[in-house]
Order: structure tokens, then C-alpha cells, then sequence
């Protein structure tokens, strides 16, 4: 799962946004937007889940055989 980093780093962000801030911005409830980045994390992450679990690649095995040509002897 090597794409799970920025999902958690939004949930984070939101998560600090929401819970621990309480401060609003001309009318703009910084509260509201962490709520928002937490939600959005947290759907990209289980897309990512679903993606993984979904889409296993499946383990081809490739056989190389070397080309053998006929020479003409003279």
C-alpha cells in the first residue's frame, strides 16, 4: 500500500482543523474545512484500500527460451 501517505496526511490535517482549532476567518469556519479534509481522507484511503484488495496482481511467470537459428555450414 505505498499510496496510503497522502490520505493519512489529509486525515491528519483535518482531524488538527476540526478538533483542535477554534478560530474562524472572515465568516469561514476553519472547523468546517478540517471536517471536510478528515471526510475526504478518509474516502481516498478506503478507495485505496478497495483498490488494493480488489486489483492483486497475479504472479506471471515468464519463461525465456533462447533463439536457436540454424547456420549454414560451408
Amino acid at each position: 500500500m505505498a499510496d496510503a501517505g497522502p490520505p493519512l496526511v489529509l486525515i491528519a490535517v483535518g482531524l488538527v482543523l476540526w478538533l483542535a482549532v477554534t478560530a474562524t476567518i472572515a465568516g469561514i469556519s476553519i472547523q468546517t474545512i478540517g471536517l471536510i479534509l478528515f471526510v475526504v481522507g478518509v474516502v481516498w484511503l478506503l478507495i485505496e484500500l478497495v483498490q488494493v484488495r480488489g486489483w492483486r496482481r497475479r504472479d506471471v511467470v515468464v519463461q525465456d527460451r533462447p533463439v536457436v537459428r540454424d547456420r549454414d555450414v560451408y
